[in-house]
């Protein structure tokens, strides 16, 4: 028999992570002799992965960027976010207790997130958390990634589960939209990095603190329209 899975984005949904995301973006770009961005400049860019992120520093400091450039760049960006991990990224408030309850009350757990496998499995062990997730997907464990269904879809089969008893739970665009392609039931929280209100992606449930993820919560999201 099947898992109920519940599948959780990484960046800004289980883990805040921006601040040490920003000082390794600007550990990079000032190599290059660009000035150092904020947090304002690119909240919307940091669930999207590093490559988006330098893409977008470059075009704010009107800097050209080559292949070659970028290359060197993402390499300095990786280097230093996986050497100073888990640095002072935290899971957000309430989220071990929900994960708990979702446990213990047989729910299989998951990750699908954008950013490259290997850091999102390296900093999910430095948090010591690894042993709670049956799948840990990231943007380059399959030929697509999110917004493309095959990511989702390809995780939850990893955790041993069906698209029809799954729920994916997320903070931007393209986890609500990854959800709606896998025709999967999605959860939004409003703390991540959308430039835009959780609200306005029209996730079929919005959340505002881990602590109202229940079992309960997650049962009446899947049960067939009708029965809920």
């Amino acid at each position: 028999m099947s898992s109920s899975v519940v599948v959780f984005d990484l960046d800004g949904t289980l883990v805040d992570t921006a601040p040490d995301l920003m000082a390794s973006l600007n550990h990079a770009v000032t190599q290059a002799g660009l000035q150092p961005v904020s947090y304002e400049d690119l909240t919307h860019l940091v669930g999207h992965g590093a490559k988006a992120m330098i893409e977008r520093t470059f075009a704010l400091r009107n800097t050209p960027l080559s292949a070659s450039d970028l290359e060197w760049q993402m390499k300095e960006f990786v280097d230093f976010y996986h050497g100073s991990m888990p640095g002072e990224s935290l899971p957000y408030p309430g989220l071990l207790d929900a994960m708990d309850r979702l446990s213990r009350a047989g729910f299989t757990l998951a990750v699908c997130t954008n950013k490259l496998e290997m850091l999102a499995t390296s900093l999910i062990e430095s948090l010591g958390l690894m042993h709670r997730f049956a799948a840990i997907t990231g943007g380059d464990t399959f030929p697509v990634r999110k917004p493309d269904a095959e990511h989702l879809l390809a995780t939850i089969r990893l955790a041993g589960g069906v698209p029809e008893r799954s729920v994916m739970i997320g903070d931007s665009l393209n986890d609500i939209l990854v959800a709606r392609n896998a025709s999967v039931r999605s959860i939004g929280v409003p703390f991540g990095y959308s430039d835009v209100s959780i609200e306005s992606l029209e996730p079929d449930l919005v959340i505002n603190h881990f602590d109202e993820l229940t079992p309960d919560l997650v049962e009446n999201l899947l049960a067939p329209k009708g029965t809920a």
